[in-house]
């Protein structure tokens, strides 16, 4: 039976995540929470075909290191990334074995990002409910509502450079659009599209189980 370790639970939640890759006859899909420095050590004893790695801890206790990803695609298994920890960590270990997937890891290879506190959030560690709005969720809303003519490319670099400077765990669109100097019918324009605007994290972490159930059947 093949074996599946995905890290998920704050990017998309495990029930939301399983509607999409779920365990079957054939192949057992083991859900854990966010990826922390040793997990990987265990989940090797486990024994599994592919590990996905969406959401880890970055700053609550240490992030998983390169070195122990390395370790385990040196033992054949195949390591996928995604949506936040497993994106940044992707873009700079797909030139040795772990695939990438979606806008973030993109973001990350380009260079339009480079920093882990562009993806880091505030969460509740009992439920993993986002308590804040990570940075590259923001600027990818911004960014398009720019397309969309719904603010200026200045309010746009206005609107990040506030998010910018608030410390990721207070980070949220109501606190930067009111710090703005938008007036109101653009403050509430803006957040009638924010609030038809997709997740792009969830919508990474749904793209990369995706990809693997593409690959696996």
């Amino acid at each position: 039976m093949m074996k599946i370790i995905v890290y998920a639970g704050l990017s998309i939640p495990f029930d939301e995540a399983k509607e999409i890759l779920d365990s079957t006859d054939s192949i057992e899909v083991v859900y854990k929470r966010p990826i922390q420095r040793g997990d990987l050590s265990q989940a090797l004893k486990e024994h599994p075909d592919i590990i996905a790695i969406i959401d880890g801890v970055f700053h609550q206790n240490s992030a998983v290191g390169h070195k122990e990803i390395l370790n385990v695609i040196n033992e054949g298994i195949k390591v996928y990334g995604a949506s936040s920890m497993g994106a940044l960590r992707a873009s700079e270990l797909d030139t040795l074995g772990m695939t990438g997937v979606g806008y973030v890891y993109s973001q990350y290879t380009t260079g339009e990002v480079d920093s882990d506190d562009d993806v880091a959030v505030m969460l509740d560690s009992e439920t993993l409910e986002a308590l804040s709005v990570p940075l590259i969720n923001m600027k990818y809303v911004f960014t398009n509502a720019v397309s969309e003519g719904i603010i200026t490319s200045d309010e746009k670099d206005e609107l990040l450079d506030i998010t910018k400077k608030t410390y990721y765990p207070q980070r949220n669109y109501a606190r930067t659009i009111s710090e703005s100097d938008l007036d109101n019918e653009r403050k509430s324009e803006l957040i009638d599209f924010i609030r038809t605007s997709p997740d792009i994290k969830k919508e990474d972490a749904k793209e990369l189980l995706e990809t693997i159930k593409a690959e696996i059947n």
